[in-house]
């Protein structure tokens, strides 16, 4: 029997990283063990949990709508949080799917820009036959405008399924006037550093940000299948839309994207000690200038699925 949720104070907004307003009230249909629902996280966060029919379930963090747990039917969770991740609202997570908008990397506004330090509110879910989905919604606001003075909406929804993440991220210019942004989706994969590989990228034009970040130096990619044997920070321009990874644990994930352009491949290597032989990052990257007239939207997808 499905029952129905009504969470009026945990789905919220926010026009700064640290003050909350309470949305309008929401309603869901979930069922008792699948289906969207509401629980508090870590730094007593607001967090939703996707089950779908058959037990894959992801957990997303309203803070910076980060999605930072994508656990297949078995149990085994394919992202990674870092384990120096901070849940107390004054930096983005650290892990999982974290927004890069609306600028990726460093520039004019803060690193990877707001949308990871930002309140997404819940407007709508979905518990159909064989998934489950909620989207949420990011606005302007003091915050946003404070270093990016422009009216927009940003919706992304995420579904889960039988072995299956996808996401859906939609920017409209809201405003009067147009504006240009860049963003991605800087996914961490739970991995085997030495193990793991990205195949898919060979013949792409790269920009090699080892050794100097500020100076990316312009190559080729000549190989089947990139590794990870030491730092890794480099960024493939007009990536294919199917990218084949395998985390070295003994999964297989095959990445799908319409109207991401670019990747990017990520990895610490001793910059983080703690950790960097636990996960790979393979983002999905829009790093071209998108330009928006007045009412335009920009819409991308990305489909994560065990093969």
């Amino acid at each position: 029997m499905a029952m129905m949720v009504s969470v009026s104070n945990s789905f919220l907004t926010s026009n700064s990283p640290n003050h909350l307003q309470t949305s309008r009230r929401r309603r869901f249909c979930a069922m008792a063990t699948t289906g969207v629902r509401v629980t508090e996280g870590q730094g007593n966060l607001p967090k939703l949990v996707l089950t779908s029919p058959d037990k894959s379930e992801a957990e997303i963090y309203l803070f910076g709508g980060c999605v930072t747990s994508w656990k297949v039917a078995s149990g085994k969770d394919l992202l990674f949080v870092r384990p120096d991740a901070v849940f107390n609202k004054i930096k983005p997570i650290s892990g999982g799917i974290p927004h890069c908008f609306p600028q990726f990397g460093p520039g004019v506004i803060q690193q990877h820009g707001f949308g990871r330090n930002m309140d997404w509110s819940v407007v709508d879910s979905e518990n159909a036959v064989d998934n489950a989905a909620v989207t949420l919604e990011l606005k302007d606001g003091p915050y946003s405008r404070s270093m990016w003075d422009f009216a927009f909406q940003a919706l992304y929804k995420v579904v889960v399924g039988a072995d299956c993440l996808s996401t859906e991220l939609k920017i409209t210019n809201t405003d009067n006037k147009a504006f240009s942004f860049n963003t991605a989706l800087h996914t961490y994969f739970r991995a085997s550093v030495t193990g793991a590989s990205v195949r898919g990228l060979k013949g792409c034009k790269t920009l090699n940000k080892d050794p100097d970040p500020k100076n990316p130096i312009e190559g080729q990619e000549d190989r089947d299948a990139v590794t990870f044997p030491g730092f890794v920070d480099c960024v493939y321009l007009d990536a294919p839309n199917e990218l084949h990874f395998d985390n070295g644990l003994g999964d297989q994930i095959i990445i799908k994207n319409t109207n991401w352009s670019d990747a990017v491949l990520w990895n610490p290597h001793v910059q983080m000690e703690a950790c960097y032989r636990d996960f790979v990052c393979v983002e999905n990257a829009k790093l071209g200038d998108v330009k928006l007239e007045p009412g335009e939207s920009w819409t991308a997808t990305q489909l994560l699925t065990i093969s």
